[in-house]
């Protein structure tokens, strides 16, 4: 017996690890003692230990905020976007309302230690300006620059940009002062620099602007000196010191022909402060300050003829998935939101409305790889483990391994989970296979592999699980080994062959002892040959040969 079920670890292992690059091979030392000199459990607790340590997310990440990136580097290479918002709220000490903490945060520090470095060269700065024989003038953006909008971003628009929520927050005038802007502003003025302000809010939102400003202790901004874009309606029109290559201006357009403007009334731009690339982009001021701001992207090309490489997003991250590299990377070192997002929609095709393409795309491309790659390896130790008696398995996850939800996620849900809309998914049986996926499992039951289910989804949601399985052209899955979560309600109880190390169990605990109940002999006495996940929380914990990671950066779940 320990000489078969050896046979079947070494066919797995050697067979679809390496595959799937989930890990460094083994030296051959340590396989031949595994084979050789264990036990049957010994060896596959040996195997597990041996493969948790690599089932843990990436931490380093190379990202262009165009989203392209997403053609290129692979599912694993994307920022995950769950990972992203942790990271974003940590630096901003939020709260999970999404409302930032005013008193301390990563970010509160770092915008204390960029203006306390402008502060104290204004005297400089005044002394070059006024050389120039011109009168020295700061240009300030509004939003994320004066105005601090982080909890309308998260809290109210969960990072997805509503602009008539927007106007209802201007016209209230709802904003905080950005961190220490207030005292900056009022040095600023003492110095002796006129203040200009040039924000991308319209003229309809100018007089509450102005008033934002004024209620929470800027005291340098006129209405003659603050700039807004026209609406196109009645007086709001594009001023004529305004020219641009296209019907629509860009930003830069915009905000350049702007200080361009305000140097012909006699001014010296001395520094324009931004937190957007955009609004420093394109000249007319003699030094520039990049305001740290990863909740949204608003990118615009340059004006032609210019090359300024220093006003570009950084391009590599160091992201751990447990968001704490809020604290130590800076904002710039955040990845951006939207450009995550741009990143996600390119590698699965999708379009503005959230809807991946079924077609073709880069993440199609990866998942037909790695299962015509698996599924004759997966087939041929499914059918040597059937003729040892050795009651082959695989198990499957639900969500983003065997069923598809990015239309979900994306399009429905905008990346903000909402449990009551995926019940409404679920129970219409809505999701499409993943990429793959269907001729593999079949293939591996065909071949002699039982099929376990195990997901997260409740006990509710599983006629219509397995009913949408089928619907996508499943063939093996059965109610007795389709293993959903208990609600807690009435007779979905937590099984006995479950305990947990707190009240709640973790999806670790729930998936790998539900691992080893299938294993035990009143689960089956199967053995897993192979267990595939979307989740590194589907994989840890042993109890199967080979721990199988599909790409899937659109959430996480720990």
């Amino acid at each position: 017996m320990h000489r078969r079920a050896a046979m079947i670890a070494a066919i797995a292992v050697a067979a679809a690890a390496p595959a799937l690059a989930l890990a460094p091979a083994a030296s051959a030392d340590t396989g031949h003692h595994s084979r050789t000199t264990l036990s049957q459990q010994s060896a596959v607790k040996s195997l597990a230990s041996w493969t948790d340590t690599y089932l843990t997310p990436r931490t380093s990440f190379t990202m262009q905020p165009d989203g392209s990136s997403g053609n290129t580097v692979g599912g694993a290479g994307i920022p995950n976007i769950a990972v992203v918002k942790s990271t974003i709220r940590t630096y901003y000490n939020a709260d999970a309302h999404g409302i930032a903490n005013k008193k301390s945060s990563p970010y509160i520090s770092q915008m204390d230690s960029i203006l306390a470095a402008q502060t104290a060269r204004l005297k400089s700065l005044y002394k070059q300006s006024a050389a120039h024989g011109k009168k020295p003038a700061i240009v300030f953006d509004a939003d994320d620059t004066t105005l601090w909008t982080y909890d309308m971003e998260d809290g109210a628009m969960h990072f997805n940009f509503d602009p008539a929520l927007q106007d209802t927050w201007v016209q209230d005038e709802k904003f905080p002062a950005t961190p220490g802007m207030v005292k900056f502003e009022k040095a600023a003025k003492a110095a002796g620099f006129t203040i200009f302000g040039i924000t991308g809010r319209n003229d309809d939102q100018k007089a509450a602007t102005l008033g934002n400003l004024k209620k929470v202790g800027y005291t340098g901004f006129t209405a003659k000196h603050f700039f807004t874009k026209w609406t196109g309606v009645g007086s709001s029109q594009q001023p004529s010191y305004i020219t641009c290559a296209t019907a629509k201006c860009t930003t830069v357009e915009f905000k350049a022909g702007t200080r361009k403007h305000i140097e012909s009334m006699g001014y010296d731009v001395a520094l324009n402060l931004g937190d957007q690339f955009s609004d420093l982009q394109g000249g007319s001021a003699d030094h520039t300050v990049k305001l740290p701001n990863p909740t949204y992207y608003l990118p615009s090309p340059d004006l032609p003829g210019m090359s300024q490489p220093r006003l570009s997003p950084r391009t590599h991250f160091i992201m751990k998935a447990d968001g704490s590299s809020g604290k130590t990377q800076g904002g710039e070192g955040i990845p951006n939101i939207d450009s995550v997002k741009a990143t996600i929609r390119t590698y699965y095709g999708a379009g503005a409305n959230g809807i991946a393409n079924k077609t073709s795309s880069p993440y199609i491309t990866e998942m037909t790889r790695l299962t015509r790659r698996v599924t004759p390896l997966l087939s041929f130790a499914c059918t040597v483990g059937k003729l040892l008696g050795a009651k082959p398995a695989i198990v499957l996850d639900a969500d983003d391994t065997t069923l598809w939800t990015y239309d979900m996620e994306d399009g429905a849900m905008h990346f903000n989970f909402d449990p009551a809309l995926q019940d409404t998914w679920v129970q219409d049986e809505k999701f499409p296979a993943n990429p793959g996926m269907v001729a593999m499992v079949n293939a591996a039951n065909r071949a002699g592999c039982t099929l376990i289910g195990l997901t997260g989804r409740h006990d509710d949601q599983k006629t219509a699980t397995m009913g949408n399985l089928a619907k996508d052209g499943y063939q093996g899955f059965t109610a007795a080994n389709y293993y959903t979560k208990w609600t807690g309600v009435g007779s979905s109880q937590q099984p006995p062959y479950i305990t947990c190390a707190a009240a709640k169990c973790t999806t670790i605990e729930f998936k790998s002892q539900t691992r080893a109940h299938v294993e035990s002999p009143s689960g089956g006495g199967y053995t897993i040959l192979a267990n595939f996940g979307d989740q590194f929380s589907d994989l840890i914990g042993g109890h199967a040969l080979v721990p199988v990671k599909l790409p899937n950066p659109t959430y996480y779940l720990p």
